[in-house]
């Protein structure tokens, strides 16, 4: 490769980088908005004063905590060009993505057990903004699954390794940036009621 070539290798790779930020940031700022009403909705008189997350938030949140872990030693072990750990790592990241929906589900479920809907006449407004950004975050989590399914495609055929990077790298970044939105999200709906 001749030196122009590297050059506009570089230009697009980070291009690509920087997309992933812009989007990153517009979901932050989505994301944002959505608690920002949270906390002015919560000076309503129909706002539930004692209104308890299920426990299944916790462990669904050690799951995707772990997963990052998971992802980021994936990534390590590609940059050492340690591909089958890193192979076996990122099967575990999808495994620990999909308990993390899976578990995101059965809190729902337990919500609607404890009696409170999230839309109709039955619901209010505190268990609306919940089930609106629990959603949202879960399309991010799909995103995410997807992202994680072409990063273990393209580990398959080995087309990264030390040095071309940049899948893994978009990859991760993107996990990280949806587990750490749900670290926010989860302490936001824990704590501030």
């Amino acid at each position: 490769m001749d030196l122009t070539q590297g050059t506009e290798k570089e230009k697009i790779d980070r291009s690509k980088k920087m997309m992933l930020w812009f989007g990153i940031i517009s979901m932050g700022m989505m994301f944002a908005g959505l608690t920002s009403a949270y906390v002015v909705s919560k000076n309503r008189p129909d706002w539930l004063k004692d209104f308890e997350m299920p426990n299944v938030f916790i462990y669904s949140t050690a799951l995707i905590l772990i997963s990052s872990i998971t992802f980021h030693l994936a990534k390590k072990s590609i940059k050492n060009d340690a591909i089958k750990k890193a192979s076996g790592l990122l099967w575990i990241t999808l495994a620990l993505g999909l308990a993390f929906i899976y578990l995101q589900f059965e809190g729902f479920n337990q919500i609607l057990q404890n009696g409170y809907y999230f839309t109709g006449s039955a619901s209010t407004i505190t268990t609306s903004f919940i089930y609106l950004v629990v959603l949202a975050h879960l399309a991010h989590i799909f995103a995410g699954v997807v992202v994680l399914l072409v990063v273990i495609y393209n580990n398959s055929k080995q087309r990264y390794k030390s040095g071309q990077m940049l899948g893994i790298e978009l990859g991760a970044t993107f996990w990280h940036f949806i587990d750490g939105l749900w670290l926010y999200l989860f302490l936001f709906l824990y704590f501030f009621r």
